[in-house]
């Protein structure tokens, strides 16, 4: 199998290292819009890389990973549907639902593969969570609690690029949330504080933001994350149910202190990112995305779900600029509930 990778950022990558060692795929071409650096990577890992997107179509392939900046996502995801060509793309399609509904358009005319970059559903703990969730261990899910905080913000440039915390950030939580619980959020109410560094008010963002979520089934979630944590990267997730609580996400790395007598000590060494955090998942996606082509498995994350999850983020920026409460129908793109 010969696979295009468009984008050699940070994630680019870290995808490309893995399917480079893929036994399903026998080659790579690399391109990106620094074609220096796409060289440089393809030379370290043997691989061919390419002077533009261009010539990744051109020069045939079986299928197409896009870890572009954001705001080439629907436009690569239309080209390659077009070209009859499977996708494995970071999240998310688009920063507007407009531009994600126009991709997923071209990719059903298509009748082509789009597999979402939502690495969580790859976690050892969360599949954990979702398992005990639905074999009932907890009894009726009343209550979840979810969070992501990263270490610290990212680069100015990037932030009006980003789509605001809760398109960046939390719509991993709103998606988990879903995936783990099986339920649809129907209503949110979201606020968030732009007290920290300048830079995010600039951009017309938050460093901290808060949503309450009710789901179809009356359970409860709140999701938080902030672009401030200086103890380290933090992402979990807290289920209680009658029967009992779980949590995802606590393990001797937890950037968190107890301040009981007797409680653990705080962590030797933390968390510092997403990409330490969940290395296995991010492979273990890819080769599922090797497994969809290939035929051997279903999507496991197709670009529904990645429309679904935006518009919760949606609806939670929209409450937290009209300081109300905000149904899930004001927003556009609704589907039938996918886990039932």
């Amino acid at each position: 199998m010969r696979i295009g990778i468009i984008g050699t950022g940070r994630i680019g990558t870290i995808h490309a290292n893995t399917l480079s060692r893929h036994r399903e795929v026998g080659s790579l071409i690399l391109t990106d819009t620094d074609p220096a650096r796409a060289q440089e990577l393809a030379h370290r890992l043997g691989e061919t890389a390419a002077p533009g997107v261009d010539e990744i179509f051109k020069w045939g392939v079986d299928a197409v990973v896009i870890t572009t900046a954001t705001s080439a996502h629907a436009e690569l995801i239309g080209r390659a549907a077009r070209s009859g060509l499977p996708v494995f793309c970071e999240k998310p399609i688009a920063l507007d639902l407009p531009g994600t509904l126009h991709a997923l358009a071209e990719v059903e005319a298509a009748g082509t593969i789009l597999q979402m970059g939502f690495q969580r559903r790859f976690d050892a703990g969360y599949t954990g969570a979702r398992a005990a969730v639905r074999s009932g261990r907890l009894g009726r899910l009343h209550t979840v609690r979810a969070l992501t905080s990263d270490q610290a913000p990212p680069r100015a440039a990037y932030l009006p690029l980003s789509g605001g915390l809760f398109r960046d950030t939390l719509i991993h939580d709103f998606d988990i949330l879903r995936w783990v619980t099986g339920h649809e959020v129907v209503d949110v109410y979201a606020t968030g504080s732009d007290a920290g560094p300048a830079m995010l008010r600039e951009a017309g963002d938050v460093d901290t933001g808060a949503a309450v979520l009710t789901l179809d089934d009356g359970t409860l979630a709140t999701a938080t994350a902030t672009r401030l944590n200086g103890a380290g990267y933090d992402v979990r997730m807290e289920l209680a149910g009658e029967l009992d609580q779980i949590v995802v996400g606590l393990d001797d790395r937890t950037p968190i202190a107890s301040t009981e007598p007797t409680g653990p000590p705080a962590a030797d060494k933390p968390w510092t990112g997403f990409l330490e955090r969940f290395g296995p998942a991010y492979e273990a996606e890819l080769s599922a995305f090797i497994e969809v082509v290939c035929g051997e498995r279903p999507n496991p994350c197709d670009g529904r779900e990645a429309l679904q999850a935006l518009r919760i983020a949606e609806a939670c920026e929209l409450s937290r600029r009209e300081r109300r409460p905000v149904g899930l129908a004001e927003i556009p793109g609704g589907t039938e509930a996918l886990f039932r």
